[in-house]
């Protein structure tokens, strides 16, 4: 397979698995799992599980110390900082609106990859958002007529922490494996809210039967997966093409929600849905020459 659509492949791959994220933890909410422990046994399972992988392989980890500092950055500082701005946001407003607003990131990647990487800002990519764009206000059906203005300054701010993660992950992929990178990567978050929530005593490690599966499944598809599916995209088609083509996790989200939860979606949600896989498949199509 050609490495540019291999690459297109791989990034819709962890969409999938990141939009199974919130499938598993509505059940784990269900069995009363708090978001700290939540976040502290996906990112500390992920990071066993992929030093495991490389012990297995017998693929030596060792970073220098310059490395080591960036995926501190990444996992702890950046990936920790999105998941609390993007948590917190749902406490102001609802789902469908921080979902909505976090999805804005794409042009925030494309910005900060003109402004830094030097990458053209081409006429096909500004479609593809804008459409995209166009069609998760009909599939997430936000309303922004009664908006708190801080839910949506914490939305926003997810969305911005997680441009400036994919842009320095497109860094680190280059000089390490993804399994290497999303394993020091899962490991620093791990310790971070490993911290936090020692100090504030909210980590609760007494799950029952359904939580444990509930976080297997973010574990190994909405975490493993994903986290591996898009360093490796990310390094065959860079970090806007990533960015515009992983607008296709809400729908994928809605779609699983509607088949184990009966949600139903109206005609112009449909349209909406159709509107992002067209803005999909104009990336997919504008390849640029350096592809």
């Amino acid at each position: 397979m050609d490495s540019y659509y291999k690459g297109v492949a791989l990034v819709l791959l962890s969409a999938a698995g990141f939009a199974l994220m919130p499938i598993f933890a509505i059940f784990a909410y269900r069995e009363s799992v708090n978001i700290v422990t939540l976040l502290f046994l996906r990112f500390s399972l992920t990071a066993l599980v992929l030093f495991a992988v490389l012990a297995a392989k017998r693929q030596p980890f060792t970073v220098s110390r310059r490395q080591l500092a960036l995926l501190f950055v990444l996992g702890g500082v950046l990936y920790a900082a999105q998941s609390t701005c993007y948590f917190s946001a749902l406490r102001y407003i609802s789902a469908s609106l921080t979902g909505l607003l976090l999805y804005t990131f794409p042009l925030f990647v494309a910005l900060l990859a003109a402004a830094v990487d030097k990458e053209k800002l081409t006429r096909a990519n500004m479609l593809a958002f804008t459409l995209a764009m166009a069609g998760l206000v009909f599939v997430l059906g936000a309303s922004p007529a009664t908006v708190n203005f801080t839910g949506v300054l914490l939305a926003l701010a997810a969305a911005v922490v997680y441009s400036v993660y994919l842009i320095l992950s497109t860094r680190v992929v280059k000089e390490l494996s993804p399994v290497v990178t999303g394993a020091f990567v899962a490991a620093s978050a791990a310790l971070v809210v490993l911290v936090f929530g020692t100090a504030t005593g909210q980590l609760d490690l007494a799950l029952s039967p359904v939580a444990w599966l509930a976080v297997a499944g973010i574990v190994a598809f909405a975490t493993v997966m994903a986290i591996l599916a898009i360093f490796r995209g990310l390094e065959l088609i860079g970090p806007t093409r990533t960015a515009i083509l992983s607008m296709v996790e809400p729908l994928i989200t809605f779609a699983f929600a509607a088949l184990l939860f009966g949600d139903s979606f109206t005609a112009a949600q449909l349209a909406g849905g159709a509107a992002v896989l067209t803005g999909a498949a104009l990336v997919v199509k504008a390849r640029s020459k350096d592809n």
